[in-house]
């Protein structure tokens, strides 16, 4: 430390040679290597207030974005006006207006309340934008499906949603019940690519007793493709006072369920294809496989 004090004793002195090397449009690391100053708290203080020189400056993407910001928070703009004009978040703006002084309160509590909420729901949209984006770019990924590729995914979709037999309920059904329309539809044409004769097929409606059991039953009958008359009987579900249902507007359809008569042998060659499929997964060579 002593060593240090006899080097920079005459700090006023080495001072003024800095501020006007730095002035100059000299870098810092300049400064150092012609004032031989290797301590950084010294070269700090030697150009404290002193900018550096713009050629040092790195190009920043957001340099405008700061600007700009700048130049409306002088003039006396919010942080949430800020943000819906320029569409960057709340922290980037803080952190490049905070040394400017802050404007005086000119709207009321339920007019800055709305700006926060077109900021919000700018937000949003953006989310939804890039949320439909990643959707489509995968649905592009999928393209057209062989029979094999097809075969397999109605095996698997079947085995996570259909019937099961129970070693203690031995009950080699295929029963398949579900919400989704687009479920219903890729089962069918999985069952179609099996063979199963439309003859074969029953369908019945389960929902809540409490929604329009009509228009469910026409909605599912049209779907699949055959008179509401056809329909099994539907089952209505017992409506519970005390939970608090979503699904009540006028997309809701309840689930359709499709049994498979005569499906004995069918079940238990899907529960093989399943079992065929894991055996294929777990296998020892998986790691060598292209």
């Amino acid at each position: 430390m002593a060593h240090a004090q006899g080097k920079y004793a005459d700090f006023e002195s080495l001072r003024e040679r800095a501020v006007a090397l730095r002035r100059a449009g000299l870098s810092r690391r300049q400064i150092r290597d012609r004032l031989h100053v290797d301590n950084n708290d010294i070269l700090n203080r030697l150009l404290e207030g002193e900018p550096p020189p713009e050629w040092t400056k790195r190009p920043n993407a957001k340099d405008d974005l700061r600007d700009r910001a700048r130049e409306l928070r002088l003039q006396g703009w919010t942080y949430d006006q800020i943000q819906v004009e320029l569409g960057c978040s709340k922290s980037s703006i803080s952190l490049w207006v905070r040394d400017l002084p802050r404007p005086e309160r000119r709207r009321s509590y339920e007019e800055a309340a709305a700006i926060a909420r077109r900021g919000w729901e700018a937000k949003l949209r953006i989310r939804d934008e890039e949320r439909q984006q990643t959707k489509q770019l995968a649905l592009q990924e999928i393209g057209q499906l062989t029979n094999r590729e097809l075969f397999l995914v109605g095996v698997g979709l079947y085995w996570a949603e259909g019937s099961k037999s129970k070693p203690y309920r031995r009950q080699e059904r295929v029963i398949f019940v579900n919400s989704d329309p687009n479920m219903i539809s890729l089962y069918l044409a999985w069952l179609n690519l099996l063979g199963v004769e439309p003859e074969r097929l029953r369908f019945a409606v389960h929902i809540h007793e409490t929604a329009d059991v009509a228009a469910a039953e026409e909605f599912w009958a049209t779907h699949v493709g055959v008179e509401r008359e056809v329909l099994l009987k539907t089952t209505l579900k017992k409506h519970n006072p005390s939970t608090n249902r979503k699904n009540t507007d006028e997309t809701y359809h309840g689930c359709l369920r499709v049994d498979v008569r005569g499906a004995a042998d069918l079940y238990r060659r899907i529960e093989g294809w399943w079992y065929g499929i894991v055996g294929a997964v777990t296998a020892a060579d998986l790691a060598n496989r292209t």
